[in-house]
This record gives structure tokens, sequence and C-alpha cells, in this order.
């Protein structure tokens, strides 16, 4: 038998491209080793950024997660480490996609601190259409309608069914629950689970929704939120603010006092843009799992 030629790494023929499927040596505590490349890479961009939400809040990837939340993601998550989680990452569970849109996004905030570490979830498209209210008037702001009310309810239900009850987050969110001349002039702390988002976690800031003005601005407009900065998802890969083109969305802004802030217009290039509230559009609420 003939004795295999050795050669340096220099002379070994060239790869152009690197598959998943591809084999790579390590030396490890116990040898030398071959891994796959598939394996290698996560492992390796882990060792890079480290494992944090701030890390992993700078990271979009897109990988496909399976169709099932599994214990090992949620341990991952639970740990606050999101071991293999980016941004933009997705699970395909009944015929929806569930994609990551932030790490700890609600971490150390609320009335009552909240210290779970968590992975918020938007869904790609709405999950079925209601109107914010049976009429054109946003009396009582987000918390006095009907959409809060009783229109999210089916929205709980797909989103327990889809990852389980006791791995939805409860945390504690300012909702308004009062206007005046056509502005939130109210609010208070409220558990929340399941709820709309808001122009500041969509787009970045506010567009049609009202801002403080004058030399009381506590008074002429009571727009506070938690929910003040946009969602990794939407900043890194802004056509998810429009993913589903073929429905606007509600957003749980009050424009005036008989409109609430609307996204992803029917038909137009991902525009923003507001309707009465008697009007039926897309639900897409975000939540997170732990």
């Amino acid at each position: 038998m003939e004795t295999p030629v050795q050669k340096p790494i220099s002379e070994l023929s060239e790869a152009l491209e690197a598959l998943g499927t591809d084999k790579l040596l390590i030396q490890t505590a116990n040898g030398t080793k071959i891994i796959q490349a598939s394996i290698l890479a996560p492992a390796l961009l882990s060792l890079l950024v480290g494992d944090s939400a701030a890390s992993h809040n700078a990271i979009y990837r897109g990988k496909y997660l399976g169709s099932s939340f599994t214990s090992a993601q949620s341990a991952a998550i639970r740990s606050g480490k999101f071991t293999d989680l980016y941004i933009g990452d997705y699970w395909t569970i009944n015929g929806r996609n569930w994609r990551l849109g932030a790490f700890d996004y609600w971490y150390r905030c609320g009335d009552t601190d909240c210290t779970t570490h968590h992975a918020l979830i938007v869904p790609d498209a709405h999950l079925y259409t209601a109107a914010m209210n049976p009429t054109n008037t946003t009396e009582g702001a987000y918390i006095g309608s009907q959409m809060y009310k009783t229109g999210l309810d089916e929205a709980k239900t797909i989103i327990n069914a889809a990852f389980g009850s006791d791995h939805i987050l409860t945390h504690r969110e300012y909702f308004n629950n009062a206007i005046s001349n056509g502005k939130p002039s109210g609010g208070s702390w409220y558990d929340s689970t399941v709820d709309l988002m808001t122009e500041n976690m969509v787009y970045g800031g506010r567009q049609f929704s009202s801002l403080p003005e004058g030399a009381d601005p506590w008074s002429s407009c009571h727009n506070y939120t938690i929910d003040k900065s946009q969602l990794p998802l939407f900043r890194y890969a802004p056509w998810f603010i429009h993913a589903q083109r073929a429905y606007w969305c509600w957003l749980r802004d009050v424009v005036s006092a008989t409109t609430f802030a609307g996204f992803a217009y029917a038909g137009s290039s991902g525009n923003c843009d507001y309707y009465g509230a008697s009007n039926v559009g897309g639900v897409r609420p975000a939540f997170a799992i732990y």
C-alpha cells in the first residue's frame, strides 16, 4: 500500500464556497476532530459577539427555527443568553410565521419591575380582521376600545395554542384610558400579555399620533408609554412592517377623536396611515415568550 502523500495546507486546492454540510478540522482538548460547518457557525458567532440581549438585538439572521417552540429554546430565553436565537428568526406554527422582533424589550420596565428575560414576537401577517370600535370614536382611548376589551380574545387563543399559555409573558404596560380634544389625557398601568403595537415600535417615532405641546405638555398630550423604541426587526428589515401587503393593520395610538393609527395600507408602497375607528383592519399584535 502506498503511503499517502502529505501536503502543506498552502498547497491544497482552494474552496470557493462553504456549505452547511461541509466538514472542518478543529483542535480540541480531546484531539483533532471534524465538525460540520452548520454547527460551527453559530458557535463561532456566539464566541465573537457574546450571548446577551444587547448582542442578539444587533444581529439580523432570519433563520427558520422549526414548527414548535422547544424546551431548549425556552431555556435559552429564560437564561438571558438567547443562544442561537437572533432577530428575524422565525417559527412556522399552525400555518403562520412567528418572527423574533426583539430581546428583553420590556426588561426592567413597568411600575412592577419586569425581571424575566423574554423574546418579543410579531406575526408576519395579521391574524384576522376587526374594528377598533363599533362607531368612529376613540373615547376611552385604547383601554376603552372594543379592540382592547374583546377584540384581542381570538389573538390570545391563537397565540396560546402556538406557544403555550405558560410561555407567554405577563408584564406591566402604561395604556391610555381617556382622551380630551382628540388627544390622550389619561392613562394607568395594566397587565399586558397580547396587545397592539405603537407607532414607536413600528416606525421608531410618531407619525400621526399626538405630541405634547405648549407650557403644560402633561395636560396637552398624555401620550406616555414604555413602548418608546423601534423594534430591531423593523429597524434592520423594514419590509416586515408591511410584509403582507394585502391588508393594513391597526396600531393602538389615538390620532383624533375618531381615529386610531394604522399601518401597512392595502395596495400602497408600505406607507403609514390612519383610519376611522369603525373601519375593519388587520389585527397583528406583539407579545413575548420565555
